[in-house]
């Protein structure tokens, strides 16, 4: 199937839903926050280990961009699922899918952006199957045509594979949102302001520049990347989840060839039913 280049103002014409893992995650693509508006799904709280959310820095930054908070908004913490990971329990997650589903039809969304599937964060990686499997259940059950992209969070915008797009209504490459100055700005401030992440956002401008993040960059997600995870390396989160487990701070290691691998194949079952 042939593709057709798509460029960022087609999309921002178009309705658009953020659904991401953490609150915080949508300062990486806060112009296109401001441009599109969309209607935004946080999976969990952002508390971590600790008990304190982040939900209320992410909802002054959707308020400023004039965004709205979907149904699903800071619903779980971090420790909720991933004892769901560890106990496999898939229909938490698919009443989830079809939440997610149900709302995409429901508000007409035509295209869905959210976290990359990286291997860095088992929350990142379970939001990304999540919005695979409803972004494919809204396309089969409901003959809804709805796009799927994703952006990075833990590498350079431009580092995802690009890969084709398999099925999707929106043909396309990946789409690029160049940031002038005052757009820049306005990011950073958003960024530096973001209490809970000061210490992650610090880090990444000294490692990545400023200029990193001038650019946001949207990557087409294929339908098959739901059961289609990795290869056979540890990712980085079973290595960390290692050395926590060593330091006493968690019982038991989430692995992706254990707990993400089914959870990828039940959703993906569960999308076509």
């Amino acid at each position: 199937m042939g593709q057709s280049a798509l460029r960022m103002p087609d999309l921002l014409d178009r309705k658009a839903a953020l659904v991401i893992a953490h609150p915080g995650h949508e300062l990486r693509v806060h112009h296109w926050l401001e441009c599109a508006k969309p209607m935004t799904f946080v999976l969990t709280d952002g508390s971590g280990r600790s008990t304190v959310s982040r939900l209320p820095s992410t909802t002054q930054i959707l308020q400023r961009a004039q965004a709205t908070p979907g149904s699903i908004y800071g619903r779980f913490s971090d420790r909720q699922i991933y004892t769901a990971l560890l106990q496999h329990n898939t229909e938490l997650f698919a009443a989830a899918v079809e939440e997610l589903a149900t709302a995409f039809v429901e508000h007409a969304i035509e295209y869905v952006v959210g976290d990359a599937l990286e291997g860095y964060n088992p929350g990142h990686d379970v939001c990304r199957l999540l919005i695979n499997a409803a972004v494919a259940r809204a396309n089969y059950s409901r003959k809804q045509s709805i796009a799927n992209f994703c952006f990075s969070l833990v590498n350079l915008p431009s580092a995802y594979p690009q890969q084709p797009v398999s099925g999707a209504p929106l043909k396309a490459l990946t789409v690029s949102l160049q940031l002038d100055d005052s757009a820049l700005a306005r990011k950073l401030a958003a960024a530096q302001a973001y209490a809970e992440l000061a210490q992650e956002v610090n880090a990444a401008i000294q490692q990545m520049g400023l200029r990193a993040f001038q650019v946001e960059q949207l990557h087409p997600v294929s339908q098959t990347e739901a059961i289609l995870l990795y290869g056979a390396e540890p990712q980085f989160y079973e290595r960390y989840g290692e050395q926590q487990v060593a330091l006493g701070f968690y019982q038991h290691v989430i692995r992706c060839r254990e707990h993400l691998y089914p959870l990828a194949e039940a959703l993906h079952q569960c999308a076509m039913a």
